[in-house]
């Protein structure tokens, strides 16, 4: 297999490989995988706050803590769409559709949920 070139391609690479070796004791990602969403659930949302909070920090250093943070999220959502089966790939796929569609007009097209 090609070694990935962009570093999202490698940490999706490397999630995948802790899930298929699954050894929680050895693996930080191979211990939320085996907590399934109940335990890497919160690990999302708890990512998500941190980067809210360090987005209104100021400065270089609240700049550094922001990107820092959304590496963390990033993390934590791979993890997430391992657990749930769905490659980045598709992540993309749908972001593409989406690319050229107004954000109001495609939640328009959403069905309707009551």
């Amino acid at each position: 297999m090609d070694q990935p070139t962009r570093p999202i391609d490698a940490l999706e690479e490397t999630v995948r490989q802790r899930a298929a070796d699954s050894d929680a004791s050895k693996s930080y990602t191979a211990k939320l995988l085996a907590g399934g969403v109940e335990k890497i659930g919160p690990k999302v949302t708890e990512e998500a706050g941190e980067v809210v909070e360090a987005a209104a920090e100021p400065g270089d250093e609240g700049r550094a803590h922001f990107v820092y943070e959304v590496g963390d999220l990033l993390y934590h959502t791979l993890v997430l769409c391992r657990w749930r089966g769905v490659d980045l790939s598709e992540v993309e796929a749908e972001l593409a559709r989406r690319f050229g569609t107004s954000g109001i007009a495609e939640k328009e097209s959403r069905p309707k949920t009551s």
